[in-house]
């Protein structure tokens, strides 16, 4: 294999946004939101602008470094230059853990929104199914992940703009629901903005930070991306624009149309709007949504695992072999690997009972707000370190280093967050030994490595 060979760069401009879109759209706010507009109530409105706001400023500052180094492809790549060859290590393989336990649960989430209609068939089948079916197109070549990201993000789109259309007909007309006419009254004359007080709006912001993992897969594209100094700004510019019209948008319609504590937690607000209207088959069309939404989570975990551990393979963080790339420039070792692990959901859904994937979803959440604290410091250090290359820079992150620490504050703060929650508490214990582990592979590798390069000679030409 030549040193040489690198990523295609065969995802286009529409991929490249409507991939932005789908890491900016969970599955939580289908069928999360409910529990969380019960949680916070209208409020749930100002801890999704807050949190956005967030979001989109790690974005400028992820956008900055990638376009700072054209030849960087994920975090590793610039977590190694600023951070040290440790740092790369501990932060790819956490990034490749975060995505493979969101493949595992929504895996089984696919099993399950499958037996809304296959009752009869067992969880774990349509998981496989799927899981193959998305190798076998990742396999590929990168354009057509591309294409189904690009279609699996289009209908979770269609089914938000549907149901802001119809809401805000039904509020215009003052539609009556079992709950009371349709109006933006709805909004404040329930108990005001804050009716569960501030804890109930704290306690919020858990679920709306799930509901953002996944927005950084934007950034990862970056390496097979047609013309990146054009498209990659474009994609993080519009994040603002998005969270606005699906989330707060969606939330504000639908708190509108049925008082927020006429809502029911257990129950998707979407199917509650659609069914109001007459629309028979709202639970149908919802959970086709929600099934696709799995299958575009799972998609992406698929393409970004490959990919992370490439990158790791290329800075000799992961067996070489794993840098591999066929005729069509895909990653074949590195995506036969991350799916054989992903694979464990489909076993697990036989002897795991269904807490365990909260607890897996629950430690990727701690993983990713220290994937995101990484990537500003790292942001911190290259501004500092390299400010010749940063003047260059036009894509140029936004009130830096105010910014910057007001990141690193709110992720403080959502780690607090989660401790002050039951169900999520545990995973704030658990995390540590994951990054403890890493630590001690890292320093056995580091030790064994020096016997390594005595056994193989000649492979000193071949290291960077």
């Amino acid at each position: 294999m030549s040193e040489n060979e690198t990523l295609s760069r065969g995802l286009k401009n529409r991929h490249v946004q409507l991939i932005a879109i789908g890491g900016a759209i969970g599955t939580g706010l289908f069928l999360g939101s409910g529990k969380s507009i019960h949680l916070a109530g209208p409020s749930i409105l100002f801890a999704y602008i807050i949190t956005g706001a967030v979001c989109f400023l790690i974005m400028r500052a992820l956008g900055e470094l990638l376009l700072s180094n054209l030849n960087y492809h994920s975090f590793v790549d610039f977590v190694h230059d600023y951070l040290g060859k440790g740092a790369a290590f501990i932060t790819g393989w956490t990034y490749w853990f975060c995505w493979i336990s969101i493949a595992m649960a929504d895996l089984t989430a696919v099993g399950l929104y499958t037996q809304f209609w296959f009752p009869n068939v067992a969880q774990w089948v349509p998981g496989l199914i799927a899981l193959v079916i998305l190798l076998l197109m990742n396999l590929a070549t990168v354009k057509l992940f591309g294409e189904m990201e690009f279609w699996f993000a289009l209908i979770k789109v269609v089914a938000i703009l549907a149901l802001i259309v119809i809401g805000v007909f039904m509020i215009i007309r003052g539609f009556s629901t079992d709950s009371g006419a349709s109006s933006f009254a709805n909004l404040w004359s329930h108990d005001g903005w804050f009716p569960n007080g501030a804890n109930g709006f704290i306690l919020s912001f858990q679920m709306v930070v799930f509901a953002f993992v996944g927005i950084e897969l934007v950034g990862l594209t970056a390496g097979e991306t047609e013309n990146p100094e054009k498209v990659i700004p474009r994609a993080i510019n519009n994040i603002p624009i998005r969270i606005v019209i699906f989330y707060i948008g969606a939330l504000l319609v639908i708190m509108s149309i049925y008082p927020w504590n006429s809502i029911d937690p257990a129950e998707s607000p979407f199917v509650q709007v659609f069914a109001a209207v007459g629309i028979t088959a709202a639970a149908g069309i919802v959970n086709f949504v929600v099934l696709t939404s799995a299958a575009s989570a799972c998609n992406s975990a698929v393409f970004s695992t490959s990919r992370m551990v490439y990158s790791l393979a290329k800075e000799k963080n992961a067996p070489y072999p794993m840098a591999k790339l066929t005729s069509h420039k895909v990653p074949s070792n590195a995506l036969f690997f991350s799916t054989i692990i992903i694979l464990i959901a489909v076993v697990l859904n036989f002897i795991m009972p269904e807490g365990v994937f909260t607890l897996i979803t629950s430690i990727s959440t701690v993983c990713f707000i220290y994937i995101w604290g990484v990537t500003v410091i790292c942001h911190l250090k290259y501004r500092k370190t390299c400010p010749e290359l940063a003047a260059k820079n036009k894509f140029k992150m936004p009130l830096y280093p105010i910014s910057n620490y007001l990141i690193l504050t709110f992720l403080a703060f959502v780690l607090v967050v989660l401790a002050l929650a039951e169900d999520t508490r545990v995973a704030l214990f658990v995390t540590p030994v994951w990054f403890v582990l890493l630590i001690a592979i890292y320093y056995f590798r580091k030790a064994r490595a020096p016997q390594e390069e005595k056994k193989i000679v000649p492979a000193e030409t071949d290291i960077k």
